[in-house]
Protein backbone atom coordinates (compact mmCIF):
# COMPACT_ATOMS: atom_id res chain seq x y z
CA UNK A 1 0.00 0.00 0.00
CA UNK A 2 2.68 2.61 0.98
CA UNK A 3 5.54 0.85 -0.96
CA UNK A 4 5.59 4.25 -3.16
CA UNK A 5 4.97 6.63 -1.20
CA UNK A 6 7.95 9.08 -0.49
CA UNK A 7 8.73 9.13 3.36
CA UNK A 8 10.03 11.45 5.37
CA UNK A 9 11.44 11.93 9.00
CA UNK A 10 10.40 14.46 11.29
CA UNK A 11 10.73 15.34 15.22
CA UNK A 12 10.05 18.31 17.17
CA UNK A 13 11.38 21.45 18.48
CA UNK A 14 10.48 24.27 21.00
CA UNK A 15 11.71 27.01 19.16
CA UNK A 16 11.33 27.07 15.43
CA UNK A 17 13.70 30.11 15.16
CA UNK A 18 16.23 28.53 17.01
CA UNK A 19 16.11 25.79 15.45
CA UNK A 20 16.09 27.24 12.29
CA UNK A 21 19.66 29.44 13.11
CA UNK A 22 21.33 26.12 14.95
CA UNK A 23 20.74 23.71 12.12
CA UNK A 24 21.61 26.68 9.06
CA UNK A 25 24.41 28.52 11.18
CA UNK A 26 25.92 25.96 13.18
CA UNK A 27 25.56 22.90 11.22
CA UNK A 28 25.31 24.46 7.42
CA UNK A 29 21.97 22.51 6.71
CA UNK A 30 19.62 23.85 3.72
CA UNK A 31 16.52 24.89 5.48
CA UNK A 32 13.46 26.03 4.44
CA UNK A 33 10.64 27.14 6.04
CA UNK A 34 6.50 26.63 5.59
CA UNK A 35 3.63 26.99 7.32
CA UNK A 36 5.70 27.96 10.82
CA UNK A 37 7.87 24.18 10.31
CA UNK A 38 10.96 23.86 9.10
CA UNK A 39 12.57 21.59 6.26
CA UNK A 40 16.23 20.40 6.63
CA UNK A 41 17.59 19.96 3.25
CA UNK A 42 20.16 16.77 3.61
CA UNK A 43 22.44 15.27 1.49
CA UNK A 44 20.95 12.44 -0.02
CA UNK A 45 17.48 12.05 0.89
CA UNK A 46 13.95 13.59 1.70
CA UNK A 47 13.90 16.90 3.70
CA UNK A 48 13.45 16.04 6.93
CA UNK A 49 10.48 18.22 9.28
CA UNK A 50 11.14 19.94 12.21
CA UNK A 51 8.03 21.19 13.78
CA UNK A 52 7.06 23.31 16.51
CA UNK A 53 5.10 21.66 19.68
CA UNK A 54 4.58 23.54 22.81
CA UNK A 55 4.89 20.55 24.89
CA UNK A 56 8.37 19.33 23.45
CA UNK A 57 9.93 16.82 25.22
CA UNK A 58 13.46 15.93 23.55
CA UNK A 59 13.27 12.35 22.24
CA UNK A 60 15.49 9.93 23.95
CA UNK A 61 17.07 8.81 21.17
CA UNK A 62 18.83 9.74 18.11
CA UNK A 63 16.91 11.77 15.82
CA UNK A 64 19.04 12.39 12.97
CA UNK A 65 22.39 10.82 12.00
CA UNK A 66 24.98 12.64 9.80
CA UNK A 67 27.78 10.35 8.15
CA UNK A 68 30.68 12.24 7.77
CA UNK A 69 34.15 10.82 6.48
CA UNK A 70 36.37 12.03 9.78
CA UNK A 71 34.57 11.98 12.72
CA UNK A 72 37.59 13.33 14.34
CA UNK A 73 37.10 16.35 12.55
CA UNK A 74 33.83 16.79 12.69
CA UNK A 75 33.59 16.53 16.53
CA UNK A 76 36.46 19.23 16.36
CA UNK A 77 34.46 21.42 13.54
CA UNK A 78 31.21 21.17 16.38
CA UNK A 79 33.42 21.95 18.94
CA UNK A 80 34.87 25.21 17.40
CA UNK A 81 31.06 26.24 16.93
CA UNK A 82 30.21 25.69 20.38
CA UNK A 83 28.22 22.76 20.21
CA UNK A 84 29.61 19.58 23.10
CA UNK A 85 29.20 15.97 22.63
CA UNK A 86 27.44 14.09 24.74
CA UNK A 87 29.64 12.16 27.50
CA UNK A 88 27.45 9.17 28.16
CA UNK A 89 28.07 7.12 31.49
CA UNK A 90 29.15 3.58 31.31
CA UNK A 91 30.20 3.70 27.77
CA UNK A 92 33.39 3.38 26.17
CA UNK A 93 33.96 7.22 25.08
CA UNK A 94 37.14 8.88 24.51
CA UNK A 95 37.79 12.60 26.66
CA UNK A 96 35.92 13.94 23.74
CA UNK A 97 32.78 12.28 23.77
CA UNK A 98 33.89 9.72 20.77
CA UNK A 99 33.25 6.07 21.09
CA UNK A 100 35.17 3.74 19.06
CA UNK A 101 35.06 -0.04 18.37
CA UNK A 102 31.57 -0.71 19.28
CA UNK A 103 29.88 -0.72 15.62
CA UNK A 104 30.96 2.67 14.18
CA UNK A 105 32.92 5.18 15.44
CA UNK A 106 29.96 7.88 16.45
CA UNK A 107 29.98 10.58 18.55
CA UNK A 108 26.46 12.46 20.13
CA UNK A 109 25.01 16.13 20.48
CA UNK A 110 22.19 17.92 20.78
CA UNK A 111 20.13 20.25 19.22
CA UNK A 112 18.87 23.45 21.23
CA UNK A 113 15.48 21.66 22.07
CA UNK A 114 17.67 18.76 23.42
CA UNK A 115 17.11 16.02 20.47
CA UNK A 116 19.67 14.01 20.56
CA UNK A 117 21.87 13.75 17.18
CA UNK A 118 25.32 12.25 15.72
CA UNK A 119 28.12 12.60 13.58
CA UNK A 120 29.33 8.67 12.71
CA UNK A 121 31.96 7.23 10.32
CA UNK A 122 30.91 6.71 7.04
CA UNK A 123 31.61 3.51 6.08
Amino acid sequence: MLEHAPAFSGFSVNDIAIARSFYADVLGIGVSEANGMLHLHVTGGRPVLVYPKADHQPATYTVLNFPVPDVDAAVEALAARGVQTIQYEGMNLDARGIMRGQGPTIAWFTDPAGNVLSVLQDA
